[in-house]
C-alpha cells in the first residue's frame, strides 16, 4: 500500500518535509505555543472526577435533551451544559445545568459565541 507523501512543515519558512503537520524541529514549539495560547488551563481543574460523577448523576435524572423536548422531540441527552459557565462564576448546582444532545449543545455554544461577538 502506498504511503502518504510528505509535505512541507507548517512552520513559516521551514522547508523540511514531514508526515505530520510540523517537522521534528518545530513540533515541540508548536505544542508549547498551543498549550500557552489556545488551551484553557483551567479546563482540567474544572472537569475532574467530581464533575464526572455529578454529570452522570444529572444525566441519570434528566435523560432527555431539554431543548429538543421544548420543540416536541424526544432525544437522549448525552451532555450537561452549564447555563452560567464555571469560568464566569457558574456552579455545578442542578439549577445551573441543562441536559442536552450533542447537536443542541453545539448550536447553543455557537449561538452564545455569536452573541458575544456581536454585543
Amino acid at each position: 500500500m502506498p504511503y502518504k507523501p510528505k509535505r512541507p512543515c507548517s512552520h513559516p519558512g521551514c522547508p523540511n518535509l514531514t508526515e505530520g503537520r510540523y517537522c521534528e524541529a518545530h513540533a515541540k514549539e508548536a505544542a508549547r505555543n498551543y498549550e500557552r495560547n489556545q488551551r484553557d488551563p483551567g479546563t482540567h481543574k474544572r472537569y475532574g472526577s467530581s464533575w464526572r460523577k455529578a454529570r452522570k448523576k444529572f444525566l441519570d435524572g434528566h435523560p432527555f435533551c431539554e431543548l429538543c423536548r421544548r420543540q416536541g422531540r424526544t432525544t437522549t441527552a448525552t451532555l450537561v451544559h452549564h447555563i452560567n459557565a464555571t469560568r464566569y462564576g457558574g456552579t455545578d448546582d442542578e439549577e445551573n445545568l441543562m441536559a442536552l444532545c450533542a447537536s443542541c449543545h453545539s448550536s447553543l455554544h455557537a449561538r452564545q459565541k455569536n452573541d458575544r461577538l456581536h454585543s
